[in-house]
């Protein structure tokens, strides 16, 4: 590799090692450079706009093995918040493993769907919580909620834990381990969230390798995709009136799902459109 002015001969400097990892990144992700400058940040202790701003610098022999292995296992379709082990979700950082789905930003819709109807004191019910972003989310937003969030996943629980922990909300969001609505009176709770499994199997072809190889099944496939939200909807534990639902949907489930949320017993309040303008979230209230 060229050398830096004054540097020791054989030193890799920052630039070089942004251009070799973005060429290796090249074809595998969208953004080659920025991941590249991203995991070399994660390595070096710096933001990304700061490693952009010590090009010039040396990098250590033990920092460019390092940085060399997160570049190859990126290009293997690792997701990059699994390699640094975390992600930002609604201005927060948020622990995340193999355990649990990478919060995305468009399910920040959820949250912002249900901050609108849950008031001061309201109970809340986070269904299927992985990470516990949306939970923990709200707990923060609305100090005055209190939060039940479920998983079935002992793992996804475990990391939900750490994040309950890292945000200090301990005491007011408490994890349980269920199946859907198992073993839970809905009827308890004024506002119920989710961000469901809501792919169908059949689309695991269709999917990118890093998420098909690489996320928990379980908190992607539903059958045709719509599995959960018949179950959902068939529940009986729901309360008689007013009783709030927001769910995350998939691209082109959103008649489906209405068809569904009607028979069930729930009106369509507001659905709100993710940045690409696909249907993303229902709020439903019970008829």
């Amino acid at each position: 590799m060229p050398d830096g002015q004054g540097s020791p001969a054989g030193a890799a400097r920052v630039v070089d090692l942004l251009d070799l990892g973005a060429g290796h990144l090249r074809g595998a992700v969208d953004m080659p450079r920025r991941e590249a400058a991203r995991l070399l940040g994660e390595v070096l202790g710096l933001e990304e706009a700061q490693v952009y701003a010590r090009t010039d610098e040396d990098v250590s022999e033990r920092a460019e093995l390092s940085y060399g292995q997160l570049i190859r296992r990126r290009a293997d379709g690792v997701p990059t918040a699994y390699l640094v082990g975390r992600r930002e979700f609604y201005g927060r950082s948020f622990e995340v493993d193999p355990r649990a789905l990478v919060p995305r930003p468009e399910t920040e819709h959820v949250v912002e769907a249900a901050l609108e109807c849950a008031g001061a004191g309201a109970k809340v019910l986070d269904l299927g919580t992985g990470s516990g972003c949306i939970a923990i989310t709200m707990a923060l937003e609305r100090p005055g909620v209190s939060i039940v969030a479920t998983d079935l996943s002992l793992g996804a629980l475990a990391v939900a834990s750490a994040n309950c922990r890292r945000h200090e909300v301990e005491g007011r969001v408490r994890l349980v381990r269920a199946d859907l609505v198992s073993a839970l009176r809905l009827q308890a709770f004024d506002v119920v969230v989710s961000n469901p499994p809501y792919i169908a199997v059949g689309e695991w072809h269709s999917l990118m390798p890093e998420v098909r190889d690489h996320e928990p099944p379980e908190a992607l496939f539903a059958g045709d995709g719509l599995d959960f939200y018949r179950r959902l909807f068939a529940a009986r534990e729901w309360s008689e009136v007013g009783q709030r639902l927001v769910l995350e949907i998939g691209s082109g489930q959103l008649d489906a799902v209405r068809e569904l949320a009607v028979h069930g017993g729930f009106a369509v309040e507001a659905v709100v459109l993710d940045l690409a303008a696909i249907a993303r979230v229902v709020r439903l209230r019970r008829k």
